[in-house]
């Protein structure tokens, strides 16, 4: 005669199955949900994986800009292509990483959406983890941006003076504030109700940002209006910053104002994008 334990007379009576979490799902505290937003961020690696079109814009972007601005102002502004690498490359590299953060809140408006964030909630998961591993998951993307143009760089004649370490730092440089960046944009993709609309309003924020600063071409030789908002423009900082490490291997004022730049836009728009994530998840 076989006797029942109380948890299995409870599933024979009520006639449901006895499920086992598998190891490493559910669980809570801050190890957990580390967890949960890796394994998050790794399903949009898989995303990305089976949708490769998804980095065209951290892939052909560089390339296509990098070859068309030097050829077209390289002659104009430096005198010819060589000498004009050193200005171009970084400003292509903050361009095309903080314009390719913008696909971080398209891309969460989407899966919202789409209902799946609601099917996330359903999931013994930190209902932070989504949010968390959609924002880990692009920092491959900048990675991958950064090394594009950097090589495109190097078969063009680019030679950093600042050396290969200098080159590494300053690429980590770029990849954090974009990162930081992308909480903005994070922001945009939960308030907003459409995908289009977090596109546009994020390009309109950012494209005067990045045209309007020092990456194409030196701030002294604007207009004395757009040379003063060149100046004050947090792009440009970062752009100085990336050229002081490239091209010379120094440390300068201009990163740590980057960096500072970056702490502050994560400490404002990270609560406030979790808090209006919240709130919808």
């Amino acid at each position: 005669m076989t006797t029942l334990t109380t948890p299995d007379l409870a599933s024979a009576t009520s006639g449901a199955p006895r499920i086992t979490p598998r190891p490493g799902v559910g669980g809570s505290g801050l190890a957990a949900t580390v967890r949960q937003s890796l394994t998050m961020a790794y399903r949009g690696l898989v995303k990305v994986r089976r949708t490769p079109e998804q980095l065209f814009d951290v892939t052909l972007m560089p390339i296509v800009f990098t070859v068309m601005f030097t050829y077209i102002f390289g002659g104009a502004i430096a005198g010819d292509v060589s000498s004009y690498l050193p200005i171009i490359i970084p400003g292509i590299l903050v361009q095309t990483n903080i314009t390719s953060s913008i696909v971080t809140g398209v891309q969460l408006r989407e899966d919202m959406d789409k209902g799946v964030f609601d099917r996330f909630r359903s999931l013994p998961i930190a209902r932070i983890a989504p949010l968390a591993g959609a924002l880990l998951a692009d920092t491959v993307r900048y990675a991958i941006a950064t090394t594009i143009t950097f090589t495109v760089g190097f078969i063009m004649g680019l030679r950093p003076a600042g050396g290969i370490g200098a080159v590494l730092l300053a690429g980590l440089l770029v990849v954090v504030v974009a990162w930081a960046i992308s909480w903005v944009f994070a922001y945009f993709g939960v308030i907003a109700r459409t995908a289009s609309s977090v596109s546009g309003i994020s390009n309109l924020v950012l494209f005067p940002l990045t045209f309007l600063s020092n990456a194409f071409v030196p701030a002294d030789t604007l207009p004395d209006w757009l040379h003063w908002f060149s100046d004050v423009n947090p792009v440009s900082h970062l752009i100085t910053a990336v050229r002081d490490l490239v091209n010379h291997g120094t440390v300068g004022g201009d990163l740590w104002l980057s960096l500072l730049g970056a702490a502050v836009i994560v400490a404002v728009f990270a609560p406030l994008t979790v808090r209006a994530y919240m709130r919808k998840a």
